[in-house]
């Protein structure tokens, strides 16, 4: 069950997972239509892959595929816009999983750009943020993902599970750095008014 107020929580994050933000499951229309109350009651939120493209249709985006049918499944570039630049060194290289990409409606600041999927990361009214990436795996869930998803390597911009665990082991350094500085930013106003309280 959701909750009906996060008064006794920091803040809230939806995760990724194999469905899409446009299913018609009532548990998506239910947790999509969910945040509003972190975005109502000011508390940070955190949107990653799916969650982020929950968070953009909440806020009247779209989520479609890629217009010539690529994929993001693999490490890919990553580059911070200038509002992004001020929440610190962004990796070069992120890790995704997914489809789908996100439009960005007024109100919503564009952090960060990739080449495939322009819309990367976002952030609307402070503390609700979206990241179309996954900073959040480890080699582990990498291994499992990459074994149990096998039969998306053949889709057009995929990259084959060999080069995610190569990846990894190039790229992880610098996306745990950022991740930690970001969680701190991220969570800032809820330890704000904690200490305020």
């Amino acid at each position: 069950t959701l909750p009906e107020t996060l008064c006794a929580h920091a803040g809230a994050a939806i995760f990724g997972g194999p469905m899409s933000a446009n299913d018609c499951d009532a548990f998506i229309r239910d947790e999509t239509d969910w945040i509003a109350i972190p975005l109502k009651e000011k508390k940070p939120f955190l949107g990653i892959c799916l969650g982020a493209q929950m968070l953009s249709r909440h806020l009247g985006g779209k989520v479609t595929a890629h217009d010539e049918g690529l994929v993001e499944i693999g490490y890919y570039p990553l580059s911070s816009t200038e509002a992004g630049s001020k929440l610190g060194q962004w990796p070069s290289q992120v890790y995704h999983w997914h489809r789908e990409g996100f439009t960005l409606t007024q109100g919503c600041e564009l952090l960060a750009t990739g080449e495939t999927f322009a819309n990367q990361a976002f952030r609307y009214d402070g503390s609700a943020y979206g990241l179309q990436f996954h900073p959040e795996v480890t080699r582990l869930m990498m291994h499992r993902w990459s074994v149990t998803g096998a039969h998306r390597f053949v889709l057009k911009g995929a990259q084959h599970g060999s080069e995610h665990l190569s990846g990894q082991i190039l790229y992880d350094a610098p996306v745990r750095n950022w991740l930690s500085g970001f969680l701190d930013h991220w969570l800032q106003p809820a330890e704000t008014a904690a200490q305020a309280a």
